[in-house]
């Protein structure tokens, strides 16, 4: 029998400076962990949400060099949690652009309780869409896409890392699950007329066809810039239940999990074993 353990998902309307995200975070954590949690979660770029590709990139630091990211891991030790910087947005190791413009990356990291990396995971697909009214976003314009699937071991399960538009591609949970994956991390910025129509359901479709929990920190409200997030940071069981809903407000919601209800669901419905080749 596995270790039961509270999860926390922090629901932020991160704005535009690093240093000021990292005071409001750091009042999260400790919140999160006073009230019991024992993994805590931010949403996707957690350390600034800059709409202009040419500040960000000036802002942006490599990981090592990162001061939001230092900061992350004297939470980790301060508290003795583990802490998912569901993504921070650092300079890219790939080459500039072909203009000099050097590349991001939106990177997911994984702390244990003293503050060391267990695991990171650079989001794979970008968020290159047209959603209509004047709404267009070209991440692969300042963006390296990552490349790796990343499955990370923890003190109570596997942990396999996405971040946001990832959660579309069905495809790469699949191969997470059956891989040994038992929580799946979805940090996220959505936007609010996809959130809207899609979030709730494509997270809960995930823990269904794959059995596993899921934990999806959001990002919410209307953020310096102009973007509007959706908010609704949401646990999901490994049956599709919703355990927590943060709601549109910032803020923290937790879920006591136990990962033993992961072998119970693929009991239930051992679809991961039932995979057959065809062909068009």
């Amino acid at each position: 029998m596995t270790r039961r353990f509270t999860a926390a998902l922090l629901q932020t309307q991160s704005g535009r400076a690093p240093a000021g995200n990292a005071i409001i975070i750091a009042d999260m954590v400790r919140g999160a962990r006073d009230a019991g949690a024992d993994l805590i979660m931010t949403p996707e770029t957690s350390n600034m949400m800059e709409p202009d590709r040419d500040v960000a990139r000036a802002a942006a630091r490599l990981e090592a060099d990162d001061e939001f990211l230092d900061a992350a891991r004297g939470w980790a030790r301060d508290t003795g949690a583990w802490i998912l910087l569901g993504s921070i947005v650092v300079k890219s190791e790939t080459p500039a652009r072909a203009d000099g413009k050097p590349m991001l990356a939106n990177r997911s990291i994984l702390l244990n309780a003293d503050g060391e990396t267990v695991a990171r995971f650079d989001k794979i697909h970008m968020f290159d869409v047209e959603l209509g009214e004047g709404e267009v976003y070209r991440e692969s314009e300042a963006y390296a896409p990552g490349t790796d699937m990343v499955l990370a071991d923890t003190p109570w399960g596997k942990l396999g890392m996405t971040v946001c538009y990832d959660l579309r591609f069905a495809h790469l949970y699949r191969k997470l699950a059956k891989a040994g994956a038992d929580f799946l991390s979805i940090p996220s910025a959505f936007t609010q007329p996809t959130g809207r129509d899609h979030w709730e359901i494509l997270l809960r479709a995930r823990a269904i066809e794959t059995g596993c929990f899921v934990f999806a920190p959001a990002q919410t409200g209307n953020h310096e810039g102009g973007r509007k997030t959706y908010g609704h940071s949401l646990a999901v069981d490994p049956w599709g239940r919703v355990l927590a809903d943060g709601g549109e407000e910032i803020g923290i919601v937790t879920a006591e999990i136990d990962p033993d209800a992961v072998v119970v669901a693929r009991r239930k419905m051992p679809s991961l074993s039932h995979d057959r080749e065809f062909f068009v």
